[in-house]
């Protein structure tokens, strides 16, 4: 188990930390413990009740005298909500005050608010966090941040006591779409490895056995720790496995479930992916040159991430 990370020495700030749920909750804390001045609202009673910090009865008396406003909540509406709603943070707070927008929604939520927030003279960084309640209490969380670099450097006093790393992903909306992509990944693996605990415990294997199996192999740590990085990302796609293998493989692996009976419902359509390699040319290729089927398909090309189409078509 990761032990807590040390409370840095920081510039201290005064902080209003709107949202203090299963996220925010440990992220005022750590903030408090590093000697910030936080000043706490939450709707839930129960919650404000916990908080260490100052205890506000609105939006507005939290963000009263705050030159960084924090702001973690669940859902699209209530973060429209809170900010822009009579009371709200766009109408409460100083101008020029950093407001840090954490809260996972769409992409074009955080758009148009981040259009809304600058109109109203404040400043905005969108900056979800990844990993979990726990690291949220121990300070071992990952933000990843959009908007303006100077916002960036000046929001580091709070994000250096609540995560280990802090990552700047370029302009507005970075930091929100890199979340989301990040979630999808995350979701999509947790089926993934689902629908593989089952056909190994279906063909009579010893789940904790399978479980020591894949935690020492590349599948199991995930590719994008170690094949993508050394091969496709470096610039490399002579085969170390070809994609005309990988299909074979996964074909196999498609077999076994139907004659177990196990649904892989992931298995089907990334067999079709491994399948478009001969009709593209690339069934030579490694198989982390998947990328560049997913890429070409796209319309995509390899190389420095393009700046996507901004569309403001949130309501």
């Amino acid at each position: 188990m990761t032990d807590s990370a040390p409370i840095p020495t920081v510039e201290k700030r005064t902080v209003a930390f709107i949202g203090l749920g299963t996220m925010g909750g440990g992220m005022a804390a750590r903030l408090i413990a590093a000697g910030h001045d936080v000043r706490g609202y939450d709707v839930d009673s129960a919650r404000l009740a916990t908080f260490g910090g100052t205890k506000c009865t609105s939006i507005a008396e939290a963000c009263d005298g705050a030159s960084i406003i924090m702001t973690i909540l669940p859902r699209d509406a209530h973060v429209m909500s809170v900010c822009l709603d009579p009371g709200g943070v766009a109408e409460s707070a100083a101008p020029g005050t950093l407001m840090i927008e954490m809260s996972t929604v769409l992409p074009a939520t955080s758009l148009a608010l981040h259009e809304k927030i600058t109109a109203s003279g404040l400043r905005m960084l969108d900056a979800p966090v990844g990993r979990t309640p726990t690291d949220a209490q121990r300070g071992t969380l990952l933000v990843m941040a959009g908007g303006a670099a100077d916002d960036f450097a000046d929001a580091m006093p709070v994000f250096a006591p609540i995560a280990d790393k802090s990552v700047h992903l370029g302009p507005k909306g970075s930091g929100i779409r890199m979340k989301v992509a990040n979630n999808y990944m995350s979701m999509v693996s947790m089926v993934l490895t689902a629908e593989t605990l089952a056909m190994a415990r279906k063909a009579g294997i010893d789940t904790d056995a399978a479980v020591e199996v894949l935690q020492n192999t590349t599948a199991g740590r995930g590719q994008i720790n170690v094949n993508y990085p050394n091969k496709v990302l470096s610039g490399d796609v002579t085969p170390d496995f070809p994609l005309s293998m990988g299909d074979k493989d996964i074909s196999l692996g498609l077999t076994l479930g139907r004659d177990l009976g196990v649904p892989l419902f992931l298995g089907a359509p990334a067999r079709e992916m491994f399948g478009l390699a001969g009709p593209m040319g690339m069934s030579d290729l490694d198989c982390t040159a998947m990328l560049l089927i997913i890429e070409k398909l796209s319309g995509v090309h390899s190389g420095p991430a393009p700046a996507p189409e901004v569309k403001d078509n949130a309501k």
